[in-house]
Formats: structure tokens, C-alpha cells, sequence
């Protein structure tokens, strides 16, 4: 416990290399790191809280990368500690992940008051890694006050993060009309903000009437919240115009959300979906655990049609249980 102590104590002193080493912990699945990383989390929850996080999405290729580095720069050299979480989509054959964010973000990764962590999905929902909600109360006890979700923007993930952040930022490229059209309705009810990237020289013109399709869109939904309307911005990443815009927006929102208590209600119920999920995960994995053999054959059966999936899985499930309670009755010291 001394080795855990001192690395608690490091991370509240903001030392980057105990994050990393705290966040390398939690996304470990040995069981004797995960005890370690849930009596590390418990003891640093005083320390978190304090930031504003955030969630960005955009299509590929939208800039998002390019926009993050920018902004993080801007907020640095205002004196703001930027954590930058960027969840890579893990290979559905290999597993394997690109993790490329710091290579895409060479000058913010240099920067001291910034940290930039990419994660593998790991197959989990949306391409969400499921300890990225650990790495970011890790990153605001290491004293971050600026912390940024980056999604692999592949659909279900918009969802999964913007259920763990306080403001979700929605890029788009510039362009209007046929653009419009293949944006989910889903996707820009989700967004607190939607920002126009690549808003300079030729296109322009046509971020400008971008902004005012997607601003009449935003009109025809019902707002996330009673405190808030979501608004379009434009900005130019590459030459670092409209960071400040957005800034500000992002502290208007942070600053109708607390007058109204609607942030504080938000954390509530975000922490009580974070825990109900947990469950799911940990009950999943314990389940295909301890059938891995009969899991297979289960499956083949149901595949080639010989037994129904509901009939078969109600059996899965009533095994499982009925197993759960013989252990329990037992006792640990059988």
C-alpha cells in the first residue's frame, strides 16, 4: 500500500507520469490491479469534480485533431490545465489500435500544462473505452481543470460519451443542403454547441451558410436542457480563429448550468448510469468467464436453429444463479 500511497500522492501533486501510471493501473484487467486501481480511485474522489468536461465528435476527417490541439494550446497560454483522453477504434480482428493522437498533436503533447492519453477502445459500446470515466476523475485529481473526450465518431460512442461529460461539441465541416441531410437527428440533439471547422479562406463562404442550415435545424428540436440553447460558431483550427468564441461558450454553459443546479442533478444521474453499468460489464464478463465451453456450444445450437435464443439464454441465466447462490452459501472459505 506505501508503492499506492505514493503514487496517490504524486498524482495530486500533478506529476504526469503518476497519471499516466494511475490511468495504465485502472485499464489494466489483472485482478490484483483492479483492486489497486478502485482503492486509488476512492481515495482521490475529494480530489475531483472540478473541471469542465467535455465531449467532441465530428466525421472523419472534419479536423478534430487539429482543432483540439489549437484550443488546448489557447487555454494553456491562459493558464488552464488541458487533459486531452482520445479514444482510438480498436481493430474488430486483431485489437489492435492505431493510438496515433500524439503523433497528430505533436505541440500540444510537448506542452506541460497538457496531457494527452489515447486509449484502445477495446470493443466496448460506441468505441468508448470503458475506463476512460476513471482516466478523467484521475486527470481532474492531477489537477486538470480542462478535460476533453475525443470520440472515434462512429455512431453509438456520441451517445456513451456525451453520458459522462458536462458539454458535448459537435464539429462539422463546411457546406449545407446535401450535408445537412446525412447528419443524424440523434447526433445533433445530443450537441450543447455545434462548431463549423475550416471556416477561412475559400470555404468561407460556405461555412457561413453552413452555420445558418444547421443554426435553423437546432430551432426545430427541443433543447437538452431548460437552461440552454445549443448555437452554431464557426472557427478555423489551422488558423486559430474562433477559439476564443468557443471558449466563451463553453463558459456561458458551464456558468447556466451551476446558477441553475442542473450540472450538479446531471453528475447525479451520470454517476448513478456509471455504476448500473459497471454492473453490466462486470456481470458480462464473470458470466462468459465461467461457461467458456458451454457458451460455445449454447451458440452453435442456437446458430444452426435447434434451440430458441430466449430459451437458451433463460437457461444460461438460470445456470449462472443458481450457481451464484451455491457459492454464497458455502461461503468464501470453501
Amino acid at each position: 500500500m506505501a508503492k499506492l500511497d505514493d503514487l496517490k500522492n504524486d498524482l495530486v501533486a500533478g506529476r504526469r507520469r503518476a497519471l499516466a501510471k494511475a490511468i495504465t493501473l485502472v485499464e489494466s484487467t489483472r485482478p490484483d490491479h483492479q483492486a489497486e486501481a478502485q482503492a486509488l480511485l476512492a481515495s482521490i474522489l475529494c480530489h475531483t469534480g472540478k473541471s469542465i468536461r467535455l465531449g467532441i465528435t465530428g466525421t472523419p476527417g472534419v479536423g478534430k485533431s487539429t482543432f483540439i490541439e489549437a484550443f488546448g494550446l489557447s487555454l494553456t497560454a491562459q493558464g488552464h490545465k488541458v487533459a486531452v483522453l482520445a479514444v482510438d477504434p480498436s481493430s474488430s480482428r486483431t485489437g489492435g489500435s492505431i493510438l496515433g493522437d500524439k503523433t497528430r498533436m505533436e505541440l500540444l503533447s510537448k506542452d506541460p500544462n497538457a496531457f494527452i492519453r489515447p486509449s484502445p477502445s477495446g470493443g466496448t459500446l460506441g468505441g468508448v473505452a470503458r475506463r476512460t470515466r476513471e482516466a478523467m476523475l484521475l486527470c481532474e485529481a492531477a489537477g486538470y481543470d480542462v478535460v476533453l473526450i475525443e470520440t472515434v465518431g462512429v455512431g453509438q460512442s456520441e451517445i456513451a460519451v456525451s453520458e459522462m461529460v458536462d458539454m458535448f461539441l459537435l464539429m462539422l465541416s463546411p457546406g449545407g443542403g446535401d450535408d445537412l441531410q446525412g447528419i443524424k437527428r440523434g447526433i445533433m440533439e445530443l450537441a450543447d454547441l455545434v462548431i463549423i471547422n475550416k471556416a477561412d479562406g475559400d470555404l468561407k463562404r460556405a461555412a457561413m451558410r453552413a452555420a445558418s442550415d444547421y443554426t435553423s435545424a437546432l430551432h426545430l428540436m427541443r433543447p437538452k436542457v431548460d437552461c440552454w440553447t445549443a448555437s452554431v460558431v464557426l472557427a478555423s483550427a489551422l488558423k486559430g480563429e474562433g477559439l476564443d468564441v468557443v471558449w466563451q461558450k463553453i463558459q456561458d454553459f458551464e456558468a447556466a448550468m451551476k446558477d441553475s443546479g442542473t450540472l450538479e442533478q446531471m453528475r447525479e444521474a451520470q454517476a448513478k448510469a456509471w455504476m448500473w453499468s459497471e454492473i453490466h460489464d462486470q456481470l458480462m464478463d464473470a458470466f462468459q468467464a465461467n461457461y467458456p465451453e458451454k457458451l460455445g456450444q449454447v451458440e452453435a445450437a442456437v446458430g444452426k436453429g435447434q434451440t430458441p435464443a430466449t430459451a437458451a439464454a433463460r437457461a444460461l441465466l438460470k445456470d449462472f444463479l443458481t450457481q451464484g447462490r451455491k457459492i454464497s452459501a458455502q461461503g468464501p472459505e470453501s
